[in-house]
């Protein structure tokens, strides 16, 4: 229960999680732990900054000058990304329109938290992914002879074969699963929405292979990957598992050396994929539960392989490939090598 002698901050913040978020807006737990985790930070930065005690703080306390030194506390001390901030941000603003709904004597300097921008960071790093040789090797070097091997081999299969977010893998139970033809999963994306995804046969007897050691009282309702204490496996875990198998080109083994592979790359390599086997970017759209095209789009621009492929189809007989070494420039010989360039 909240205390009786709660500021009127203090009372807004509860409800704001205890019945705004889940409730009337159906937010996703993995969004209000975010939301969470930023009024922490805000929290302890206006008691600071007021010098103050958290639990004395109020509303006329959330002002745009504060949440401006809360952003530039979150750059320059905390060294986050702008990306970071601006997703900071977008929490506060949620939680500014609500508090003029319940404190309209407020609105005015609400306002000017809402005013606050977006700040304009770099444009995003180049996608990086496995090739199919990468995507082999890492399989191959996970040992399936143990309990633990053969969880993390069936892990690494079920997001290449489907791109699902790591998060998504992670919720996977038992009754998310169809085992028998046509075998498919369901998954709970962002926002809560559901889609459902085809597996190849081989993915579907890993995962029943691995529902098969799960009891319970109701085992279908178990998720399928569990650390060594019975738990589910987090995304840090992931995390570990990925350097652990990566060979040390890519980044594995501690090296840091490679490409800047992470879990989620798993799901940019099976969106390439997807995209060089033919398949529209309407159907990878829906495959991974992207909101629009525009993220789908991202991966035309990644892939150098498709790149090299639209330009061979421009001029294609009079254009070809450069000729190698050096080129004789008598009349003919040199003739064709302009034609080639």
């Amino acid at each position: 229960m909240k205390p009786k002698t709660a500021t009127d901050l203090a009372r807004s913040i509860y409800l704001f999680f205890q019945d705004y978020l889940p409730v009337q807006r159906g937010t996703s737990l993995h969004t209000i732990r975010s939301y969470r985790d930023t009024m922490l930070l805000l929290l302890r930065h206006m008691a600071r900054d007021g010098g103050s005690r958290i639990e004395t703080l109020k509303v006329s306390d959330f002002t745009s000058d504060r949440v401006l030194r809360f952003l530039r506390h979150l750059e320059h001390e905390r060294h986050n990304a702008i990306a970071t901030r601006n997703v900071r941000l977008a929490a506060i603003h949620t939680f500014a329109r609500f508090l003029i709904g319940y404190h309209p004597e407020h609105m005015a300097t609400l306002q000017g938290v809402l005013a606050i921008p977006f700040k304009r960071g770099t444009k995003k790093a180049p996608i990086d992914y496995l090739d199919s040789s990468e995507v082999e090797a890492l399989l191959k070097s996970i040992n399936q002879s143990s309990p633990s091997g053969r969880r993390d081999y069936a892990l690494f299969a079920l997001m290449f074969n489907t791109g699902a977010r790591v998060q998504e893998a992670l919720n996977l139970k038992v009754q998310d699963v169809r085992f028998v033809p046509p075998h498919q999963v369901r998954f709970i994306g962002k926002g809560n929405t559901e889609r459902v995804c085809p597996i190849w046969p081989r993915t579907a007897k890993l995962l029943q292979e691995l529902a098969a050691d799960r009891i319970g009282p109701d085992p279908a309702e178990v998720r399928l990957f569990l650390n060594r204490h019975g738990e589910p496996l987090t995304r840090y875990g992931v995390r570990y598992l990925l350097r652990k198998y990566l060979p040390c080109r890519l980044g594995g083994g501690g090296s840091g050396a490679g490409k800047a592979i992470h879990p989620h790359s798993l799901r940019h390599t099976t969106a390439v994929f997807l995209l060089k086997a033919g398949v529209d970017f309407a159907m990878i759209s829906q495959w991974l539960g992207h909101a629009n095209l525009a993220t789908t789009m991202r991966y035309a621009r990644a892939d150098m392989d498709l790149k090299r492929q639209a330009l061979a189809q421009v001029f294609p007989d009079t254009l070809g490939a450069p000729a190698a070494g050096r080129v004789r420039l008598d009349g003919s010989e040199f003739s064709r090598w302009l034609r080639r360039l």
